[in-house]
């Protein structure tokens, strides 16, 4: 590298180091005027070269003011955490390395550290130990991973082979999904073509779980979808009657688990995921509740095989390993994301993490007992990390998050449940400590006295 780039790099990390210093003090959202000045970007595309000293100078001066500071200890917004520093510093040096981490052939040390991050979360997450993950970039992409395994399965069990036949004329496979699914489930579906009228609705009850009760039919033609934490309550669905009942019919389980299923590691939570290791395929997140950089997620299938078989991609000039990344992924040439989540699992360790998680927790009931304390109405019972709440009219709720977003010392988003506008705060960030949740207690104190 010459000494120009060096130079530019370093550049890249004072400006970074600037940055993550301010994290403390910024608005969690930039204003109006810092927004529309990001209108310096609508350039066309230069003649001659520029320096590119001057390129990241213009990012950072016009870029890093108009950023929402989801890196710091204030925003609720979504179940986003902050980057774990160790996490940071791993992705820089993996960026720096610059390995196309589809196999051990490309990059023998980006196979090795993601073989053990499989290690790692399998035994942190007390899920079979003989499991294969797909390092992914989000929870999407690695839930149409696990979806495609499970119709693959399913279909091979009906001796149909999907490979060389095709879906036309295939014996057809039923989805069952949570009332509340998450969009990114109802995405991945539609997306394999299940069509969004054939989807079937699993009754929920006041909390968005499902209720065994009132479970619809499955057989060995059926994928049942459960969720591992709700996206607005944090509820989790009642996994040991769920699961019997598909294991009964023959049908494929898959947990969605973005969030919740970090909640495994800790000994306070664990009980809401009891029978949820008998699934046959999970997903989760580590850019959100893990606090990795984006673009971090994974796939996990409890038939390693099945999982190689469905996603493989070897070709005359690339074979590989079966469980090499990108036979268990949808990218080819990918990133080596597994790195930063082994760096984050290896430095917390089991109690690290489970003291993260906990703590969110905790931060989260003290959040939904300030809220009640000012006579704002808490929907969910806070089992996890997320509060759930609204005012007494739709026109209030509204109001209140307008003015707390407008003030920019915290920020959380509007959402809707049963059908009235609520708001929903989100604890996920290794950041947040006691006195900024006191400052959110404070903050929609303060706004709600105003309205």
């Amino acid at each position: 590298m010459t000494i120009p780039e060096l130079d530019l790099i370093e550049d890249a990390n004072r400006r970074a180091h600037a940055y993550l210093a301010s994290v403390q003090s910024r608005r969690v959202f930039p204003d109006m005027a810092t927004i529309e000045s990001l209108s310096i970007f609508e350039e066309d595309l230069l003649q001659e070269p520029v320096d590119g000293a001057q390129t990241l100078a213009l990012l950072d001066q016009a870029g890093s003011p108009a950023t929402v500071t989801s890196n710091g200890p204030r925003y609720f917004g979504f179940v986003i955490g902050a980057t774990l520093p160790v996490a940071a510093a791993a992705d820089r040096l993996a960026q720096s390395w610059d390995q196309c981490a589809s196999s051990h052939i490309n990059s023998p040390a980006a196979a090795a550290i993601e073989k053990a991050a499989s290690r790692m979360v399998l035994q942190a997450l007390d899920l079979p130990q003989n499991a294969a993950i797909g390092f992914g970039t989000s929870a999407t992409a690695c839930g149409l991973s696990c979806l495609a395994v499970a119709r693959r399965e399913l279909l091979a069990r009906l001796s149909w082979d999907v490979d060389q036949k095709g879906l036309m004329g295939a014996p057809p496979i039923r989805v069952v999904v949570s009332n509340v699914v998450h969009i990114t489930i109802i995405k991945a579906l539609r997306i394999l073509g299940f069509g969004l009228q054939n989807i079937i609705y699993a009754p929920v009850d006041a909390h968005g779980r499902i209720d065994p009760e009132q479970l619809p039919d499955l057989d060995d033609h059926t994928i049942l979808c459960l969720q591992a934490g709700e996206v607005n309550t944090g509820a989790f669905d009642p996994f040991a009657p769920l699961i019997a009942a598909a294991r009964k019919a023959g049908a494929w389980v898959h947990v969605d688990g973005a969030f919740g299923l970090w909640a495994r590691a800790s000994r306070d939570l664990r009980h809401l995921t009891i029978g949820l290791e008998e699934a046959d395929s999970w997903t989760t997140d580590g850019h959100k509740w893990l606090n990795t950089p984006y673009d971090s997620a994974m796939a996990i299938c409890r038939d390693g095989d099945a999982m190689a078989a469905c996603m493989n991609a070897d070709a005359v000039y690339a074979s590989a390993e079966p469980d090499a990344q990108k036979n268990l992924t949808l990218e080819f040439s990918r990133k080596a994301r597994g790195i930063s989540i082994w760096a984050v699992l290896r430095t917390l360790g089991r109690e690290g993490l489970d003291q993260m998680i906990t703590r969110h927790h905790q931060q989260a009931q003290r959040l939904g007992e300030g809220l009640r304390e000012a006579g704002i109405e808490v929907l969910n019972a806070v089992v996890l990390n997320q509060v759930l709440a609204r005012l007494d009219t739709d026109e209030r709720t509204l109001a209140l998050i307008k003015a707390v977003q407008d003030e920019g010392v915290i920020w959380f988003g509007g959402t809707r449940w049963n059908d009235r506008a609520a708001f929903r705060l989100s604890v996920s960030s290794w950041r947040t400590q006691d006195a900024d949740i006191e400052t959110a207690i404070t903050e929609i104190k303060q706004k709600l006295e105003q309205l």
